[in-house]
């Protein structure tokens, strides 16, 4: 199959590679994470999340970290919101795109937000609303897509009548998730052609995390679906506080090296990239889970 020749990473790093973090971060470590970020040429950055802290204490310092990077035009920024009263933070925030997510499995939705998926879309239609009213970007994500930690294997037709639910609400982009990591590429194709019959290709990106060590290879196998746009966590930083076992995201660093061997572009400099990755896990005190990352520590 043909492979594509560019490739857009979303940084998830800051936001989603952070949230699980005990250790709290503060904003202005967060800061420089995003800035060295962005002169690693990445231009799309998942910066923060506006829920509340009560649930993700890691995030509560959401509208700091909003105002701190105003001055960065090289990316783009997209923040989370579950509700209205989180896209309202965001939009006082300066927000210009916003992120909402769905699950594909009853449970996870439940344990996640506290409501039933049918309700989640319900919320997430006034928020979409809302955003288009105010000439904000949305981007869709689907959880659980390959599978749940509650329910186990996720019929495939669930995960198509969310991703397009999402879409048809206005969702420019919509990310097919394996958040707790268990798919496999076969696995991964089964799904992302499903979906495709729904939802224009193009519209559609992934994000996996590495549980089971598939990501790089799931990540393939979406490409030659012909995905072209890939979540990843500098570093592999990443979690999720509602799937237990989750590891982190699948790793930028990894994700670059691979594509940069295929020949793809991703406008991301590999070497900063893997700085940055050092730069917040010195702060966090442990080593990264990036292969590629580790061997640049290692041939220091």
């Amino acid at each position: 199959m043909t492979l594509p020749r560019i490739v857009n990473i979303v940084e998830v790093g800051p936001r989603d590679g952070l949230q699980n973090e005990g250790k709290q971060v503060p904003a202005d470590i967060k800061l420089e994470l995003i800035r060295r970020l962005a002169d690693a040429g990445h231009s799309h950055i998942e910066a923060t999340s506006f829920v509340s802290p009560k649930w993700i204490p890691q995030m509560a310092d959401a509208a700091d970290v909003m105002a701190g990077i105003t001055d960065i035009k090289s990316a783009s920024f997209s923040v989370l919101t579950p509700n209205l009263r989180g896209f309202e933070n965001a939009l006082a925030a300066g927000a210009t795109e916003i992120e909402i997510f769905g699950a594909a499995s009853e449970t996870f939705s439940q344990k996640n937000i506290n409501c039933s998926i049918a309700e989640s879309l319900a919320k997430f239609g006034e928020v979409a609303e809302a955003a288009k009213a105010n000439n904000i970007k949305i981007r869709g994500s689907v959880s659980c897509s390959m599978g749940c930690p509650y329910e186990g294997d996720i019929a495939i037709d669930k995960v198509v009548e969310v991703t397009k639910a999402l879409y048809d609400m206005g969702c420019h982009e919509v990310a097919i998730s394996d958040t707790i990591g268990v798919g496999t590429p076969e696995k991964v194709k089964a799904v992302i052609e499903a979906v495709k019959k729904e939802v224009p290709v193009d519209a559609l990106a992934v994000h996996f995390h590495d549980t089971y060590g598939q990501a790089l290879a799931n990540i393939y196998a979406a490409l030659e679906c012909g995905i072209s746009t890939i979540d990843s966590s500098v570093a592999g930083l990443g979690g999720c506080p509602y799937a237990k076992g989750a590891a982190g995201n699948v790793a930028t660093d990894d994700v670059v090296y691979m594509l940069n061997g295929m020949s793809i572009e991703t406008g991301i400099d590999l070497d900063k990239l893997v700085d940055a990755g050092h730069y917040i896990m010195n702060y966090l005190g442990r080593a990264p889970s990036s292969k590629v990352s580790l061997a640049a520590l290692l041939n220091k």
